[in-house]
């Protein structure tokens, strides 16, 4: 039985500005359907089927449009911030009950053909309480924040900066897998970046990496979806 998987879609996507002002990031269309049909598809048929949306920006909506998720076969469940942003660390820390012992995460904006199915064993066989999917960017699609060795991460950081970006080859490919108790020691109801978790579990040694193979799409910025939408128009994906 696979894990579940939490989706974060409560950012409010100002860079693609008037694109997403009246709807939230993950029910832009792509290639003729709302991107979070796109990513629910591809869950779908990595047998990942107990999904949990974290919105916030017009989060209803994204209920509304989606539903209980039947008509692809898997279990649609929705988690909101409330009256303000938790950041995508409160929203995790906030919905960890709906999560179980163990999930996988990933972000709204995100389109990430990979080996799920190795990525969870990994993970699980790794005993840690975290895991961070890597790809070697060069810098290619965005900046390199993560110094990886071939076996384990040495540095991560997403404000790097020079000199250090130089020894910065891979990037965090923006999935992830984490234990409930990852979240335990950062307060209740305050904000705070999944970054920092990551972060924490480097210091203290109990973040294993997986390396993927196949670069990443995301709908982030302009040129991010004007990207994915004709990739995924290419492939002929249908959502639906």
């Amino acid at each position: 039985m696979s894990l579940p998987v939490a989706i974060l879609a409560g950012g409010k996507a100002t860079r693609l500005g008037p694109i997403a002002a009246r709807m939230p990031k993950s029910l832009v269309e792509v290639a003729g359907r709302p991107f979070a049909e796109h990513q629910i598809a591809l869950l779908a048929r990595h047998g990942l089927t107990d999904i949990v949306f974290l919105a916030g920006h017009l989060g209803t909506t994204l209920r509304d449009a989606l539903g209980d998720g039947a008509r692809w076969g898997v279990a649609l469940r929705y988690a909101f911030d409330g009256a303000r942003p938790l950041g995508t660390g409160g929203a995790i820390r906030a919905a960890r009950a709906m999560l179980g012992e163990r999930f996988f995460v990933l972000y709204g904006d995100s389109y990430l053909e990979c080996e799920y199915e190795r990525i969870e064993q990994s993970f699980l066989e790794s005993g840690c309480a975290g895991l961070m999917t890597v790809y070697r960017n060069d810098g290619r699609w965005d900046r390199s924040n993560v110094q990886f060795d071939g076996r384990r991460i040495l540095a991560y950081d997403k404000r790097v900066q020079e000199p250090q970006e130089a020894s910065m080859r891979h990037i965090d490919y923006g999935l992830g897998l984490l234990t409930r108790s990852a979240f335990e020691a950062y307060p209740e109801h305050e904000p705070f970046d999944l970054a920092t978790v990551y972060q924490d579990l480097l210091a203290r040694g109990d973040l294993a990496a997986y390396e993927v193979s196949t670069r990443f799409y995301e709908i982030g910025s302009p040129a991010g979806l004007q990207e994915a939408d004709a990739y995924l128009a290419s492939k002929g994906t249908t959502a639906r």
